[in-house]
C-alpha cells in the first residue's frame, strides 16, 4: 500500500488544525488569484496574490507583519497549502488550487466509501 498521498493529505490537515492557519488558509482560498505552473520544472508561482502584509492586516488589523503570521505561511507553505513568490520588498502568497482539489478528492473519496459499505 502507497502511504505517500497519505502523508500529503495528513500533513495539509495538521496544517489546517491550527486555526489561525485555517483563517489564513480560507481568507487566501477566497482570493481570485490565478496561479502559473512552470511545464519544465513543475513549480508552481502565483500571477498575483495578496501579500504578506495583506494577510495580516485582514487576521489582526494591523498592517505590521508579526512573527506568528511569518510562521503559519511557512507552515502552510512546507505542506503544500499555499505557494508564496518574493517581488522586491514584497512576498505574495496564493492558495495553491492543487492541494484543494487533493483535499477535496481525499474527501469525496471517504463520502464514496462511507456510501458503498453503509448503502446509504
Amino acid at each position: 500500500m502507497n502511504d505517500a498521498p497519505f502523508c500529503t493529505i495528513s500533513g495539509m490537515l495538521k496544517a489546517l488544525g491550527e486555526p489561525t492557519r485555517l483563517r489564513i488558509y480560507a481568507f487566501l482560498s477566497g482570493c481570485c488569484c490565478p496561479v502559473a505552473i512552470d511545464e519544465e520544472s513543475g513549480e508552481v508561482r502565483p500571477v498575483e496574490g495578496r501579500t504578506v502584509g495583506e494577510v495580516c492586516c485582514h487576521l489582526t488589523g494591523s498592517e505590521r507583519i508579526t512573527s506568528t503570521i511569518s510562521e503559519h505561511l511557512k507552515e502552510l507553505r512546507l505542506a503544500g497549502l499555499i505557494v508564496t513568490e518574493k517581488r522586491g520588498r514584497q512576498t505574495l502568497c496564493a492558495a495553491n488550487p492543487v492541494a484543494l482539489q487533493q483535499l477535496s478528492a481525499f474527501f469525496q473519496e471517504r463520502e464514496q466509501e462511507q456510501k458503498n459499505v453503509c448503502n446509504c
